[in-house]
């Protein structure tokens, strides 16, 4: 898990892991602003294919919030478009903040990596293009204030996939009349990843080889809560050869954790009796069409 740095896009700072660990296949979990620091898990090799698992996972926040002034983008790093008179209490404050917990409308930024047409929406507005968009519903599970003082205050926030902090921020201020932008942003968790276990570049730079090794965490770390199905040699063989199983696993309809006799194989999608498979390791695939290992299993 890497704390990334402010400045750095969350590619770039892909990059500059994946090179100290020379690999050739990484990815992230979720994207940060270059404003925004904190929690980027990073997946390297097979573990890039279920990166995504972690994508509708709950996220939390530090965020600082600068009241009476609104930008371009929603945070510092955007010019400055209307300014208002900040006059309210801390009490106005935390009334504020109950408007904003449990499920929320809010309008996606035009500042932001969701696609329209193919194309990121922040492609669109450096060319002066607005594009129309519907707000979407959010869940925040968590919003507390840390800290106020004057124009500025700090606050914790827990969050459903999807959430945009620095709208919150913006949403927050036209709720008190004066209007507000985000002036910091820090990742803290991801699910069961905690900003407490991640290492940032200079630690990394300063590690050996070996250390940086000791710090990588099982593919299956990914995967916490998702139910486990046990397969035989057979059966894994079968899975890598497209076929479908017809199992009673006593397990919820979806998605499974596979595991065969080796350990973890990759995914699987349950429907009634009927098992598919999903994302498996490649080690799999040609250890299943090995004559070796068929005749073994055979």
């Amino acid at each position: 898990m890497f704390d990334k740095p402010k400045g750095l896009s969350s590619n770039a700072a892909l990059q500059k892991v994946r090179r100290l660990f020379n690999v050739e296949k990484a990815g992230h979990t979720g994207t940060l602003d270059p404003m925004a620091t904190g929690l980027l898990p990073i997946c390297f090799g097979e573990a890039t294919k279920f990166s995504n698992e972690l994508l509708d996972a709950d996220k939390s926040y530090d965020a600082s919030l600068r009241f009476g002034q609104t930008t371009t983008t929603g945070d510092a790093e955007g010019e400055i478009t209307l300014e208002r008179a900040v006059d309210f209490s801390e009490s106005d404050l935390e009334r504020v903040l109950m408007q904003f917990r449990g499920e929320i409308e809010q309008l996606p930024p035009m500042h932001s990596a969701l696609k329209h047409q193919g194309k990121p929406l922040y492609e669109y507005i450096r060319q002066g293009i607005v594009i129309e968009r519907s707000p979407r519903r959010v869940h925040i599970r968590e919003l507390t204030l840390r800290r106020y003082s004057g124009n500025e205050a700090d606050i914790s926030v827990r969050c459903s996939k999807g959430t945009y902090v620095r709208t919150l921020a913006e949403d927050i201020g036209e709720a008190l009349g004066c209007g507000a932008h985000l002036i910091a942003l820090r990742r803290t968790a991801i699910a069961h990843f905690d900003l407490k276990d991640a290492c940032d570049l200079d630690a990394l730079n300063a590690m050996t080889g070996d250390e940086r090794e000791a710090r990588l965490l099982p593919v299956t770390f990914l995967l916490p809560e998702m139910p486990r199905l046990d397969l035989d040699a057979v059966q894994v063989r079968r899975l890598a050869q497209g076929q479908r199983l017809g199992l009673d696993t006593g397990l919820p309809d979806g998605k499974l954790a596979l595991y065969g006799p080796n350990g973890f194989i990759g995914l699987g999608l349950q429907e009634g009796r009927r098992i598919a498979s999903g994302r498996l390791l490649s080690s799999v695939a040609k250890q299943a069409s090995n004559k070796e290992f068929t005749e073994v299993v055979e």
